[in-house]
């Protein structure tokens, strides 16, 4: 029988959340300023996690 857990980290929820995040952010952006967003994401140490 399978038991259900309460998860303490759900990958998918935040991968999804990730996702809508970079969507809203770049929205409205052309080719250049995606790149230089992208750029910018790229050259930071940390790694942002959102909590919603």
């Amino acid at each position: 029988m399978k038991t259900n857990k309460e998860k303490k980290f759900d990958a998918v929820k935040m991968m999804r959340q990730a996702r809508e995040k970079i969507s809203e952010e770049t929205l409205n952006m052309n080719f250049e300023q995606l790149k230089e967003y992208i750029a910018q994401k790229l050259s930071k140490d940390t790694i942002e996690i959102p909590t919603k």
